[in-house]
């Protein structure tokens, strides 16, 4: 048995955690008694952190295909090209893991990953994926969805080998969804490959400050339509934005009736969203976390990408997600329950045991010396500790030079 002392939830309570057999036996309310395995003092004690929107695959190749301008278009140039000249399954494994590394050293314990599933990307990628899976299984839970849009869906005997592919490997059903010709029919094909195939959806949407970008609405009456049985979740929603307050009303309105999960990744909409050189960005695209939260959604915030053309920068730490997002977004005075979108919600989301301290969960806890919210959102936390199963871990975190060889 280990007794961790005088620890602070983040909302507010001071408690004894106790932990057996890698699982919390017991929280009561701090006694001050008794010998304590760590004695936090009054410091902060979270869950391990669940990531669920990421793009391991492109990962850190930042070195090898910068964007060029840092813009959309840029991004989606240099992935491409990058895709087609280096993307073997050793390539993406060595990428793969060292963003995994990262996550684990921080104290990140669930990650779904979109996959670029373009042919025959699709066919290295979602193997390996599995190889992976079950090599980090303990460690990290993984999931993954496929990433994949028009016109390669249009062609049915690729979205049905696709699908295969997918639901071979235990993914979920993904897409990019932009302003396109025959959208609301594309939307509904969509749905309809992943529910034959049993899939649930996962979706890049409107990511895009074109305020006729509309196809939010367009998926929930689908959804609705359809009857589609899976869970549905989706990303960005940057043109609801600049939308006006009625057409945002409408959105929201139809999500909640289709029951619609949303993610938001502040820090990669805010680096691509109205770059124009030399101008200073007006529009950030961050969509209405508070708007989505009231209306009962359930809403987290996720790394996204990292260290690719998408997202310069970033170290797979939900610590400096939730830390940035709570400055974009406001998510503060109060800080509420926002502490959730990195653990508990998207724990729920993905339909995992994680995210949460509570007795028989998961010993798996990161310890602060930060006694309050917001003594822990003004420093990164570099010495934070990480438990796993009840276990210290070592928090070191791989160098960069050990992709050098990979990236040459």
């Amino acid at each position: 048995m280990k007794r961790i002392a005088n620890a602070r939830l983040a909302d507010g309570a001071l408690v004894d955690i106790e932990i057996a057999a890698g699982r919390i036996s017991t929280i009561r309310p701090a006694s001050g008694d008794g010998e304590a395995w760590r004695d936090m003092a009054g410091g902060l004690v979270f869950p391990g952190f669940v990531d669920l929107h990421t793009h391991l695959d492109k990962g850190h190749i930042w070195p090898r295909s910068p964007n060029p301008d840092g813009s959309f278009a840029g991004a989606i140039g240099a992935v491409g090209a990058d895709r087609k000249a280096h993307w073997s399954a050793s390539d993406v494994r060595a990428r793969f893991e060292f963003g995994l590394r990262c996550a684990y050293a921080h104290g990140t314990v669930a990650i779904r990953t979109h996959l670029d599933s373009l042919a025959p990307q699709h066919h290295v990628s979602w193997p390996l994926f599995a190889e992976i899976r079950a090599e980090w299984a303990g460690r990290i839970a993984l999931q993954a969805t496929a990433i994949i849009g028009w016109p390669a869906l249009d062609d049915a005997d690729f979205a049905t080998d696709l699908a295969e592919t997918v639901k071979a490997h235990g993914g979920s059903m993904g897409g990019v969804i932009q302003p396109m010709e025959r959208q609301d029919e594309r939307i509904r094909s969509l749905i309809r490959l992943a529910s034959d195939h049993g899939l649930d959806l996962d979706l890049h949407m409107d990511e895009t400050l074109d305020e006729s970008a509309r196809a939010l609405p367009l998926l929930a009456q689908a959804l609705l339509d359809m009857k589609f049985a899976g869970r549905v979740l989706v990303g960005h929603c940057c043109s609801l934005s600049v939308q006006s307050d009625s057409e945002i009303d409408r959105t929201l309105d139809l999500m909640a009736a289709a029951k619609i999960d949303v993610v938001s990744l502040p820090m990669c909409n805010m680096y691509l969203q109205d770059r124009h050189a030399g101008r200073t960005p007006r529009r950030r695209g961050v969509t209405l976390l508070h708007e989505m939260a009231a209306r009962g959604l359930r809403v987290a915030v996720a790394s996204d990408n990292c260290r690719d053309p998408f997202y310069a920068y970033g170290d797979h730490d939900l610590l400096e997600v939730y830390r940035e997002a709570v400055r974009i977004a406001h998510l503060d005075h109060p800080f509420g329950m926002w502490h959730r979108a990195v653990g508990q919600t998207p724990a729920e989301i993905m339909g995992i045991d994680a995210g949460i301290i509570a007795e028989g969960s998961p010993a798996d806890l990161i310890l602060f010396r930060a006694r309050t919210l917001n003594e822990l959102l003004s420093r990164p936390q570099s010495d934070r500790v990480v438990i796993r199963a009840g276990e210290i871990i070592d928090t070191r975190l791989p160098d960069y030079a050990e992709l050098d060889s990979t990236l040459s």
